[in-house]
């Protein structure tokens, strides 16, 4: 496992239609690490997840993902460097079978028979799920917490050495949240999690990043800026109802 395996160097982006989305963005992430990035809508949060392996490019600054540059000719290896699991299951679920989605990665990079088997099903035993049960199951016909753990699992079954989730709770119920959240908490994997969710962040993560029109305006301590109402209004966000 990469000791550093994310450094962000004065990243800017800024869309088509002017809006400039992030603003000098500076982060070094350590193995490990379970970092939240908590922000207002708008802030940046999902336009930065989005660099990380490389869906959108850099137009200013740097962004290095072990010891590869964020780069067109790098693309490969940093999208099995990095798992991104987006806020719709819906989104990363487009096979017939439960069995084929969690696969799919692994056999696009030539993983066969029975190896590609044993790999379908640790990914599933991973997220709570049994092969035998949900092998020939219809992904679209799960529930909102098993389409969000078939997600996972096929993220998982590429190896990579950092999970990236966006809004991880949204759409689920509180026992599948509560799941989730333990299951979060047993990877080893490097960790960031884009959310509104200030209680699962209080959970989860030692370390909040905050955005803000752009630009970090706090990197440190969770349980320190999730105590502050004050900074939070100013930033548009509330107190977790455990603290409030």
């Amino acid at each position: 496992m990469h000791h550093n395996p994310i450094s962000i160097e004065n990243l800017s982006y800024t869309y088509a239609d002017g809006i400039r989305a992030l603003r000098g963005i500076n982060l070094q992430v350590k193995a490990t690490e379970k970092v939240a990035i908590v922000g207002a809508n708008g802030s940046g949060k999902s336009t930065l997840l989005l660099h990380l392996n490389g869906i959108l490019m850099p137009q200013k600054g740097e962004i290095v993902i072990g010891e590869r540059q964020v780069s067109t000719q790098n693309l490969v290896t940093i999208r099995n460097f990095v798992g991104v699991v987006f806020q719709n299951p819906d989104d990363q679920l487009f096979m017939p079978t439960v069995w084929e989605d969690v696969a799919f990665g692994p056999m696009n990079m030539g993983m066969r028979g029975k190896d590609l088997d044993i790999r379908v099903a640790e990914s599933l035993v991973a997220v709570g799920l049994d092969l035998d049960k949900y092998r020939q199951r219809q992904s679209q016909n799960l529930s909102g917490g098993e389409k969000k753990r078939v997600a996972i699992a096929g993220v998982l079954a590429m190896q990579p050495q950092v999970l990236v989730f966006d809004e991880p709770s949204s759409q689920l119920d509180p026992r599948s949240r509560r799941q989730l959240i333990q299951l979060l908490q047993t990877r080893m994997e490097t960790q960031l999690i884009a959310t509104h969710d200030l209680d699962l962040v209080l959970e989860l993560c030692d370390r909040t990043v905050v955005l803000s029109e752009g630009k970090v305006v706090y990197d440190g301590k969770t349980q320190q800026v999730l105590s502050d109402r004050e900074f939070l209004l100013a930033h548009s966000l509330e107190m977790p109802l455990s603290l409030g």
